[in-house]
């Protein structure tokens, strides 16, 4: 965290007039998490992107409490891991209460990062869980017959260009992916179980990769409560100031222009759009 970081967080609000209220910090986790944002795709998450946030949000004086609001389909495990580590790590270390907020989507690695809240609310009509492993890609091989165009691969190790884009699809390559898949669904499990503990209702959907709204979310002991950020925030702490933190974006992507490999970030949009697609967003 840098200097300037540190005391912008001790800064007094506007109109506190030298009053130091109590300080409820709310970090926005919205988009895909990926570990390679696309400046043409809305939102990403990832842990580059959102230390400075995170840091910036529990390094605030009267820190009551921090809430995550969280809009998210999900995205690359590896990243909601990281991220979620970081949020349980300073929450330890800071000693302070998470809260976690769904909005529309809280699925996959969106529910991922929910989890390493204390507690998690979401609204009557956000879909919340999709515990489960997806992937999924493009095959070019008719494309390239259809040009003209001769792939050349050159590999040393049987299984190094496996699932590669431009080859015909092999049984033992989608074999393999699917044991991968089956390794990290039990981690994901295991996540959800160690932090959501007895709360889970045991439910043989749980685990199932499907998606519920907000109340039957609350029966199967997905999240703890229907209800908003301010509602809940205003009930348990009336008399501390929300501040929000929310994590910085390439500048590319605040300048809305896209990449020097056009056709690669394009697709990148494309995979992103396809990913809150699945919610119906």
């Amino acid at each position: 965290m840098s200097v300037a970081d540190k005391l912008t967080s001790r800064l007094p609000m506007i109109g506190e007039r030298g009053d130091r209220k109590d300080v409820v910090a709310v970090v926005k986790l919205h988009g895909v998490i990926t570990p390679t944002p696309s400046p043409l795709a809305r939102g990403s998450i990832n842990l580059a992107a959102v230390e400075s946030a995170l840091t910036r949000a529990f390094a605030h004086d009267r820190l009551k409490a921090v809430a995550l609001q969280i809009n998210s389909p999900g995205g690359a495990p590896t990243q909601s891991g990281l991220v979620a580590e970081r949020i349980r790590q300073l929450a330890d270390e800071k000693k302070v209460p998470v809260l976690a907020f769904a909005e529309d989507v809280a699925a996959s690695g969106g529910y991922w990062l929910a989890c390493a809240a204390d507690e998690i609310y979401a609204h009557r009509t956000s879909m919340v869980g999709s515990i489960g492993v997806v992937s999924g890609g493009f095959g070019f091989t008719g494309l390239l017959e259809r040009f003209g165009i001769e792939r050349r691969l050159h590999t040393a190790g049987a299984n190094k260009a496996r699932l590669d884009p431009f080859s015909p699809e092999k049984a033992e390559d989608v074999e393999w992916l699917k044991k991968m898949h089956g390794q990290l669904h039990e981690l994901f499990v295991d996540w959800v179980t160690e932090r959501r503990g007895d709360r889970l209702s045991g439910s043989e959907d749980l685990f199932t990769g499907d998606v519920w709204l907000g109340a039957r979310a609350v029966e199967l002991g997905l999240i703890d409560g229907v209800g908003s950020l301010r509602q809940v925030i205003t009930e348990r702490y009336p008399d501390a100031e929300i501040s929000v933190a929310e994590p910085k974006k390439a500048l590319l992507a605040r300048l809305g222009i896209g990449a020097p490999a056009a056709a690669s970030a394009l697709l990148d949009a494309v995979q992103h759009k396809a990913a809150w697609s699945r919610f119906g967003l």
